[in-house]
This record gives structure tokens, sequence and C-alpha cells, in this order.
């Protein structure tokens, strides 16, 4: 393995373990123009593609010159650094059947890299939220175990998470069909969520699943006449997806069914944006934008707003404007694009198919642009 790679690596891993503080905007530009020349000379299909824009270490002077990738290219190119025998694993996009996915092959080097990414942003904009200490908490994952999707890093993410908290391993709910596609076990989940309120334990759940996961429950609880009212301090966290797979709704009418039929209120729905091509998740929460005292003393609490999605400190966002490739300004919609540090081993500059709108250091997702092709973790594997 490239020696610089990993003591890049290293260096990365180290930094994440500090506070947010510690990659400021002119840091971030040091360290994302050392890995792109350092790509450009160990990943031979993203030099190719950078030398075919005229775009080198010798021409680039700020993070945002460096060329993106589309997710795309990863079904058809191996947009690596590793060596055949130095990958341990591979996580491949969802789509509808029959599309061929993207592959983002990893070391167990790079996957230490995309784990303690996931652990600390996960912790920052998850675990705060929680009033009750993790151990408390009961996991219900609406998705195949890893033993039947190996390939898919949002099952990754949830078992890596898992077992750095100490859950139960018993938390996932969901399986394959025949084809590969994911399929709900609504008997366990059900089971998983108190039993009609019947059993005795009344610990806070955590669910987590893709938005047609959710979906799909809500209209079996809806179908059976059930409906939830989880101890206090149960939390959701649905990561989008609809694609052939559920009904889609807007993010308002699923987090609306999820009060209802769970009783988990909509300050405690954390949604999550990520995708295989990337090691780093974006996270965005709803919180109460204030509070005001009535005359009778009693608190009252107003509206809820959306805190838009944002990636790590080693990561940044661009909304780009397909009309003249430029970042589009605050309030304005084009396409998502990231810069992931934590993407050492393949390319860091990643230009999705998915719309945003700007949003200060975040943005507000739209979702898929039109003519792109059908996606979202809730497919068959993330």
């Amino acid at each position: 393995m490239n020696q610089e790679l990993s003591s890049f690596a290293a260096r990365l891993r180290e930094l994440i373990s500090r506070p947010r503080s510690a990659i400021d905007d002119s840091q971030f530009n040091r360290l994302a123009l050392e890995l792109f020349a350092l790509q450009i000379q160990n990943n031979f299909a993203y030099r190719k593609i950078c030398e075919a824009r005229e775009r080198t270490p010798q021409t680039v002077e700020h993070w945002t010159q460096i060329p993106a990738v589309p997710t795309a290219a990863f079904k058809e190119l191996e947009l690596t650094s590793l060596a055949p025998d130095e990958r341990a694993a591979v996580f491949h996009s969802s789509g509808t059947t029959g599309q061929k996915p993207s592959r983002h092959f990893h070391s167990a080097e790079s996957l230490k890299i995309y784990e303690a990414s996931l652990n600390s942003w996960f912790g920052e904009n998850v675990l705060s939220n929680f009033q009750f200490p993790i151990s408390n908490f009961q996991w219900l994952c609406l998705t195949p175990p890893p033993s039947q999707a190996p390939c898919s890093s949002l099952v990754h993410m949830f078992e890596t998470v898992r077992q750095n908290l100490g859950s139960p391993a018993s938390a996932f709910a969901g399986k394959t069909d025949a084809d590969g596609a994911w399929t709900l076990d609504f008997d366990a989940a059900i089971v998983a969520l108190g039993e009609k309120q019947k059993s005795k334990n009344r610990n806070p759940k955590l669910i987590l699943g893709t938005a047609f996961s959710f979906v799909h429950l809500l209209d079996h609880l809806i179908g059976q006449g059930l409906r939830f009212e989880l101890p206090a301090g149960s939390h959701a966290m649905e990561t989008g997806g609809y694609k052939n797979r559920s009904r889609s709704l807007p993010k308002s009418e699923l987090h609306a069914l999820i009060t209802e039929r769970l009783g988990i209120p909509p300050e405690k729905i954390i949604c999550e944006y990520g995708m295989s091509e990337l090691s780093s998740q974006a996270y965005a929460v709803m919180s109460d934008k204030g509070q005001a005292t009535g005359k009778n003393g009693v608190t009252h609490h107003s509206s809820l707003i959306t805190h838009h999605f944002k990636f790590p400190p080693w990561a940044r966002v661009q909304i780009i404007s397909p009309e003249t490739n430029r970042e589009a300004a605050d309030g304005e919609t084009g396409l998502i694009r990231v810069f992931d540090l934590a993407n050492v081993f393949s390319v860091a500059a990643i230009q999705a198919e998915d719309l945003g709108v700007r949003r200060g250091d975040g943005f507000e997702l739209i979702g898929r642009a039109q003519l792109a092709e059908p996606r979202g973790c809730s497919l068959m594997t993330a």
C-alpha cells in the first residue's frame, strides 16, 4: 500500500478525533491539495479524468478547482488507489433492479477512516440529541443484517455504530428476497416496537431505516390498525430514498406519519444524507425555533424548523449550477458536489445527481435531478 496515502490517512484520523474547530478553511485547503496530488499519482482512472480536463497539481490552486467525478463513473471505472489484493470490502450503490451498481473499494485502512468519520459525526449530530444514555436505548434497524447485505454502506454504517455503542445484536428487522431486494419482517418489527405495548420493557427506542422502509412499516401499521406510543426519548433516523420500492411521500408527510403511528415527535426525527461513493455523512435535525412564556406562566414552543444538512469539518459541500458549472449563491438550487477528505484511497471530489439549495454552510435536499438514474439506499444496497 502506498506509504504516502497511509501517512495522510493516519494524520486525518488524528484530526477527526479532535474538536470540530481542528480543520479550518485554510487547513482544509492545504489537506485537499495534498490529497489531490496523491490521488493523481496513485489513482490511474482519476488521473486520466483530470488530464482530460487539464487539471493537475501544477494548475490547481484551491480545492474548489479540483475535478469532481460523477457518481456514475464509479459504475464503469475502478476509481481506487488500492491494488486488487488490498481490497477488503466493496460498497455498491443502490438502484433499480438491473442497473449496474457503483463500486467503492475499501481496504482495512480505509474502513478505519470511514468508521472514525462515522462515529465522530454520528456522535455529534445524533447522540448529542439524546436525553438518556445510549445504553438505555433499544435499537431497531429496518434493514437486513450485515450477513445478508455485505456490500451495503448503509448496513455497514448501522452495524459499525451498533457495535461501537454496544447495542444488542438482534436489532435488524429487514431481510433480502431472492433477487437481493430488501423487504421487512413485519412481525419482528412489531415485536421490537413493543408488541402493541404489551412489553414491559419501556426503554426508549432508536429506529433507523430508509424512507421506503419506514413507508412499508407505516403502511403495515395503518393496515393492521396499529398505533404505538413509544417511550419518552425515542428517536427515528431516516436516510431518504424511495425509487420504485414504495410510494413516495413528501418528508413532512412521512414525518407526520412517524409521529402519528409511532409517537415520535418531529424534533426527535433525524435525517441522514450519504452515498456509497463517500466516506462521510451529512445530518439534519429539527428543533424549536424559540420559546415564549404566556400570561399564565406556561411555556409555549413555537413552530419547528429544519436544521439544514451539514457534513463534518473534514468535508465540504458545494451547490453547483448545472447551467454555468459555478457555485450557486445562497438560496439557489443546483447539483450537490461533495469534497470528502475521508475518501483517501478513492476520489475525494464527488459530483452527486441530487439537487440541493445552498443554505449558508449547509444545504437543503430537494431530490434527484431530472434524467438521473433512480437510486437511493432504500433500493437494494447503499
